[in-house]
């Protein structure tokens, strides 16, 4: 491998060395080099022959080596792949002159030709070769990647057909369909609907046979399922005429008044998700899914890959050869946008990867008004592809031919190695940003081109008119008929009474209710028989004999055992139970995050690294035969990326449990787009259900401002019309019980878990087996010590804070003050905050206490929904940041809410 990197590098001693391997094993070294040494020998045997001109000669083969280096390594800077746009200039260039060789070498004959397929050849047969391949409508970019036999695969493919393929007449009519769908439409609802935003896809409709190549090649290759994410640009065009969404749908939703109930607010049309079947040209099935996205560039990208890793794990049996994600890009987004990188870096990971992502990006040149120069520092906005050595197609968009055939490639290369593949489609935007928007205010001399350059169709049907494939006549007939199509189609749409927005996932979900208020409001038992608690617990804290493990490893079992016999169950011994109880009758489970295998603060401990570091022990995959898969991942370190992947793996198993665990709670801030976008809205944009776990580790304890809070009143602002759960458990069974809870009642919406740091392992924070086997989650927890009619103070509380306070009150001798723990605050419990009010009805002081400063946490919330209740609240001050920096600070401002609450004074006022 390394030998064959070298003479990537043009360096001589790698081509002697590589030389000297075939002398030793002609074998030994490739198939093009061996053909080249070959002729090598014979040349150098008869050097003195007129033919072959000596030693002279022979270095000019070893220069023309070079040039055909050059032209794989650089072809793609010399390439006619802009449409609209004149190259920048590159230098040095591919002139013979550079590489030793003169014109006068044209004519004669070179044995390096055999490294390219062609065997012994003229030079000039070989640049045109070489020109053919490299420098024409398709740019490539492939010898950075580092394994010989991924380099030479392409290489073959590539330089044996000269990237190219022969389309016959059928194949030419099929491709000019597409373009005729593609131009048609967006032709049709610009004149229809002017003035309204649509995001058009005129100057890149060359996508549109593109993407049916990807379907039809990847069905033939085995896939039987594709995962579609794109931003808006282009989205109606491919909801139209590759997801078969009805036309009459999409033009209603140009002038449509209202939804049906179903859909409470919805979206706007370019931004909605579609799923279909469609068959291919060869009669296969291919099912198709295009995500509902936002606005925000590249947001989507991460689900794609989610989801797709959901479908491989749950419905294909681990098979990446049957379902492929393609993701859609703008030349701007991908360059900039970060979560880009995050997703990237997932594509070879054990966690994460999906056998191969086709990344098309639709290369505007530009931004929304800025130009590309300013847009990137990179050479090419794809440069992200780098990363993991993936290969790059750069190629002309007004050339479809050349197109379908690199699609085609593109797709042929990701089945035979499970990589990513970026097709770099060089293309335009006819109008500005959105159809209102004037693009020449920025962009004087590109749109004074792009106003005088034809369409793809158009510039394909003059192609199809000079080789006789079609008449003038035909392709004039053809555009009309399309026309006459969209204006039944027009009239089919105001037969529709009210805009539907399709369920996306419609039948993974309709096992599951609609999620009310009453949803809520049921008791779900989730308790498990005590004797199956014992036998999945000396399972878990178990390890297999023979196999040498950290020596810790053997104490943390030995204090697990313990806690069994004493019956003191902690918050991870909890924790490993309720997944394992759910593995046991038959839901997944699957957890990632920043080193959440271990856990952030050692409490979980849920994989054993053997002591030589070759591979790991998970004992929730032991527990049984036919249990359901056990996955735990310890994620890259990012936040948005993954947050993003593992929502859109939740989303397409509903029966599992998909948990993402932050570092830290507040780490989410990272990943906002997806709490703000997807987590807390999608199901009143799309009707998107999902039920993913976000476990957020919440709690002040001088740890300063970045590791002390979740951001509990970001989501509390957000909560609305049921649309998730806020909860913060404060002891092991109610922890075991809301995370059986989450997938033993008939509905799933998405859960905020803020889970607890210090308490992990406080003496107090502890549970029975009785409490495990019996009962139920509790929305919340009274106060069974005081009694009812002693009570002076009513106490709410959330969190941490109860331990503080159940201290404080024993410190100072209170009989008088009771304290109740709010554990759900969304949806908010209020018949049963109002029965603890009528339960403490002598109570004289009713306080919210907090942990957080008073603009924060649960109060700003609280205040609004329990306004009937004269709260005293009992919180930090008002802060832009969280918490201090300093612990002596911290146990101060903890001491003066305490004392606020039990000093004499106060308790003589109550």
């Amino acid at each position: 491998m390394d030998k064959f990197s070298q003479v990537g590098n043009q360096e001589v001693a790698a081509v002697e060395e590589l030389y000297q391997d075939y002398i030793n094993d002609p074998e030994s070294v490739e198939e093009s080099w061996r053909h080249f040494f070959k002729g090598y020998e014979l040349a150098r045997t008869n050097y003195k022959s007129s033919k072959f001109q000596g030693s002279q000669h022979i270095d000019k083969e070893f220069a023309i080596l070079n040039l055909i280096h050059g032209y794989r390594q650089r072809g793609h800077l010399f390439t006619k792949t802009n449409p609209v746009r004149a190259r920048r200039e590159y230098f040095p260039t591919l002139a013979i002159e550079n590489f030793g060789l003169e014109e006068s070498d044209l004519e004669k004959e070179f044995q390096a030709g055999n490294n390219i397929g062609i065997g012994l050849a003229k030079l000039k047969d070989i640049i045109a070769h070489l020109e053919a391949t490299y420098c024409n409508s398709i740019g490539v970019e492939y010898v950075f990647m580092r394994h010989p036999e991924v380099v030479s695969w392409l290489q073959k493919k590539m330089e044996a057909s000269k990237n190219s393929q022969e389309f016959t007449a059928e194949m030419k009519k099929h491709i000019f369909y597409h373009l005729k769908l593609a131009v048609g439409f967006e032709s049709y609802i610009h004149k229809k609907f002017v003035g309204q935003k649509r995001f058009s896809l005129e100057g890149a409709e060359s996508l549109i046979p593109a993407l049916d190549a990807v379907i039809e090649q990847g069905a033939e290759l085995g896939i039987r399922e594709f995962v579609i994410g794109m931003a808006h640009r282009g989205r109606l065009n491919i909801l139209a005429n590759i997801m078969n969404k009805p036309y009459e749908y999409i033009f209603k939703e140009f002038y449509g008044t209202e939804y049906e109930e179903d859909i409470s607010l919805g979206d706007v049309k370019y931004h909605l998700g579609f799923e279909n079947e469609v068959t291919s040209d060869y009669g296969k099935k291919v099912k198709l899914s295009l995500m509902p996205n936002p606005s925000h560039l590249e947001a989507v990208a991460p689900l794609v890959q989610g989801l797709t890793r959901s479908r491989i794990d749950s419905l294909y049996d681990g098979d990446v050869d049957s379902v492929a994600p393609i993701v859609i890009h703008g030349d701007a987004a991908i360059a900039a946008q970060g979560v880009v990188y995050e997703v990237v870096q997932m594509a070879n990971l054990k966690g994460y990867k999906t056998g191969g992502t086709i990344h098309l990006v639709i290369n505007n040149q530009v931004g929304f008004t800025t130009n590309y120069l300013d847009a990137r520092s990179s050479t090419y906005c794809t440069d992200i592809a780098k990363v993991t050595r993936s290969p790059v197609f750069h190629v002309n968009g007004d050339d479809v031919e050349s197109l379908i055939y690199t699609i085609k490639l593109a797709m042929e290369f990701r089945q035979e190695f499970n990589s990513d593949v970026f097709i770099d489609i060089l293309c335009y935007r006819k109008y500005g940003h959105n159809e209102g928007d004037e693009p020449r205010f920025t962009q004087p001399l590109l749109y004074k081109e792009i106003s005088n350059h034809k369409n793809p169709r158009d510039i394909y049907a003059e192609q199809l008119i000079q080789q006789g494939i079609y008449s003038s006549k035909e392709v004039k007939s053809e555009i009309k008929a399309f026309d006459d199509l969209m204006n039944s189609k027009y009239k089919d749409s105001e037969e529709i009474e009210k805009l539907k927005i399709k369920q996306f996932l419609v039948d993974e979900y309709e096992p599951f209710e609609k999620i009310t208020e009453a949803n809520f409001c049921q008791v779900v038992k989730t308790g498990v028989d005590k004797e199956k608690l014992l036998e999945l617990a000396e399972k878990i804290n178990s390890i297999p004999k023979g196999r040498k493990f950290f020596s810790k490893i053997n104490r943390i079992l030995s204090d697990r055992r313990q806690m069994i016999l004493d019956d003191r169950i902690d918050w991870g011994m909890a924790e490993l139970l309720a997944y394992g109880t759910l593995v046991s009758e038959g839901h997944p489970v699957r957890i990632s995050g920043q080193d959440c295998e271990r856990g952030t603060f050692a409490h979980r401990h849920a994989v054993f690294v053997y002591e030589d570091g070759d591979g790991k022990y998970f004992p929730l995959k032991h527990l049984a035969k036919d249990q359901a898969p056990f996955h735990i991942y310890n994620s890259l370190l990012s936040e948005y990326g993954v947050m993003g992947f593992e929502y859109g793996y939740a989303m397409a198993q509903p029966d599992a449990l998909t948990v993402w665990e932050a570092q830290f709670g507040d780490f989410h801030n990272v990943a906002q787009v997806i709490v703000d976008q997807y987590i807390t809205s999608a199901i009143e944009k799309w009707g998107l259900h999902n039920n993913l776990v976000l476990y957020l580790p919440h709690g002040y304890e001088g740890q300063g401002p970045e590791h002390s809070s979740g951001r509990i009143e970001r989501f509390l602002a957000q909560a609305a019309n049921n649309n998730m759960q806020v909860v913060v458990p404060t002891n092991p069974a109610n922890m075991f019980h809301l995370i059986r809870r989450h997938l033993k009642w008939n509905i799933r919406v998405p859960l905020i878990v803020f889970t607890p740091k210090s308490l992990l392992r406080h003496p107090m924070v502890n549970s029975t087996m009785e409490e495990l086997s019996s009962g139920h989650f509790q929305e919340i927890i009274d106060d069974k010590l005081v009694s009812a009619g002693e009570v002076k103070q009513l106490v709410f509380t959330s969190g941490r804070l109860y331990y503080d306070l159940i201290k404080k009150r024993v410190d100072t001798g209170d009989s008088t003050t009771v304290i109740v723990r709010l554990e759900q605050i969304f949806p908010l419990p209020v018949n049963q905050i109002d029965d603890m009010l009528a339960k403490y009805n002598k109570a004289e002081r009713i306080i919210w206490a907090q942990d957080e400063p008073a603009n924060m946490g649960a109060w700003p919330f609280l205040s609004r929904k329990l306004s009937h209740i004269p709260f005293e609240v009992v919180a930090r001050s008002e802060s832009a940041s969280p918490a201090g920096g300093l612990m002596k600070q911290h146990n101060l401002r903890l001491n003066k809410l305490l004392t606020k609450i039990f000093s004499e004074e106060e308790l003589a006022k109550a």
